[in-house]
């Protein structure tokens, strides 16, 4: 073999004037590939070693008229080998595709949102992308939780993905959001970067809110918190379409609170304001199973929280699939902008994590429930199987995506570790909006400090 290395070491130096010099075959073939098209057909001797692309499972594509090209591969398990197969181009992959999915049920209504769904590659990569970063952003803080380097209260998303994603890809960027405080995937979705979330959670001056808010305290544009009362959420979000209403804006609001917040009096009140001015609300439920440490069929003579609205229209989705939670926000979104009213969602999903970081979670359920969903329902493993089984993508992208998700959290994280806290002298800032500095009583009467909004 190193016989035959230095022959065509030796060969490639007359042909390209470089001093290869004795390399391995994966270097060879980089390098020959300035010169070789290493995609063209691969010769009669290795035509037995050719892999084709798995074959799509049945399912109708817009581009099933114009045909795909297969990308060429050798077969050999050598790195050389892998070049070839991630070279592939755009047009070696299927650029859209319908997929089956669970039909929701429905409450008050005569039809519910469609049981197909249209993804693109775009989308899928794109999907796929958000979500993982979700995932690995709450991994994340988990840790520097456990390293005390993130205190105080901490609740974490991760499972429940595909929901924020879902409802993120039905509405416009000029919606308007408000949910409780599992909020760290909804200030992604909702354009905070990685960076200033996991700065906030540390309590750095860097963070969204200045290191002010925490876990359960950002904001953003047309995003209006993490809100740490139970139910709190909810009214605000009706007045929030209230808003929406009376500008004509033809905006919607979604007000979105957990199953441990179903039996809040004050949601129930938002509920009869709502349908009672026909505001365009879409209340969502993200029902992952347990209420703090309290299964749902403990805490709620009635689990059928999409019915709870009783006068107000109400779709039961499956929180898993994204493809669902899209086709179903989008219905409720054009429910509400044709001037229907309030919606009601229950979002079936769930957590990995305990309530919160106190929480082990395994308490009150089975480490072997949690692996089962895990195993069979995971939000991010459904979407890349889907993609993966329809050539929608190679796994290599995915793998390429991973990788960058990773270094962009692990960067992240050493910002909102060296970042420096908030100075003392800023703690009363932020009060008031647009108002002239004022003074504010300190931890006794004769200490004032300046506010400066």
């Amino acid at each position: 073999m190193k016989n035959m290395l230095t022959i065509i070491s030796n060969a490639l130096c007359r042909i390209t004037g470089k001093n290869a010099g004795v390399q391995t075959v994966s270097e060879l073939l980089i390098d020959l590939s300035e010169y070789v098209n290493i995609t063209s057909p691969a010769v009669p001797s290795m035509a037995t070693t050719q892999r084709q692309p798995p074959k799509p499972p049945p399912v109708s594509t817009r581009a099933s008229d114009t045909g795909l090209v297969r990308g060429q591969g050798t077969g050999l398990d050598s790195p050389g080998a892998r070049i070839v197969v991630s070279s592939r181009s755009f047009a070696d992959f299927t650029p859209q595709a319908t997929f089956d999915i669970k039909k929701c049920e429905v409450h008050r209504l005569e039809e519910g949102p469609p049981v197909t769904a249209e993804l693109t590659r775009e989308q899928g990569l794109q999907y796929y992308r958000t979500m993982q970063t979700v995932r690995r952003m709450e991994l994340k803080a988990d840790q520097l939780y456990k390293q005390k380097i993130i205190r105080g209260f901490c609740h974490l998303y991760d499972g429940q993905e595909a929901c924020a994603m879902g409802i993120e890809a039905a509405i416009n960027s000029t919606d308007h959001l408000i949910t409780a405080y599992r909020a760290h995937g909804y200030t992604y979705t909702r354009g905070v970067s990685v960076k200033h979330i996991l700065a906030e959670l540390t309590g750095r001056k860097g963070g969204v809110a200045k290191g002010k808010g925490g876990s359960m305290h950002m904001y953003a544009p047309q995003f209006y918190g993490g809100n740490g009362i139970v139910g709190a959420q909810v009214p605000l979000g009706a007045g929030i379409a209230l808003a929406c209403q009376y500008k004509g804006n033809n905006q919607v609001c979604v007000s979105l609170y957990g199953d441990g917040a179903a039996n809040q009096g004050q949601i129930f009140e938002s509920f009869n304001m709502a349908a009672l001015w026909k505001l365009p609300c879409i209340f969502i439920c993200e029902n992952n199973k347990y209420g703090m440490g309290t299964s749902v069929e403990r805490a709620s003579a009635s689990t059928d929280y999409y019915r709870r609205g009783d006068y107000i229209p109400g779709l039961r989705v499956d929180g898993m699939d994204v493809l669902c939670v899209r086709e179903a926000t989008k219905f409720a979104a054009d429910h509400c902008r044709a001037g229907k009213g309030p919606i009601l969602m229950e979002l079936q999903t769930y957590r990995y994590h305990g309530h919160s970081m106190s929480d082990p979670g395994v308490s009150y359920r089975t480490r072997d429930e949690i692996q089962e969903v895990r195993t069979k329902s995971d939000p991010i493993a459904m979407l890349k199987d889907r993609m993966l089984s329809n050539n929608m993508a190679a796994a290599e992208e995915f793998k390429e995506i991973d990788v960058a998700i990773r270094k962009e959290i692990e960067e992240a994280a050493q910002f909102a570790t060296l970042d420096p806290e908030p100075p003392l002298d800023e703690l009363c800032n932020h009060i008031f909006h647009n108002e002239p500095p004022l003074e504010v009583r300190g931890t006794n009467p004769w200490s004032k400090l300046k506010s400066i909004s």
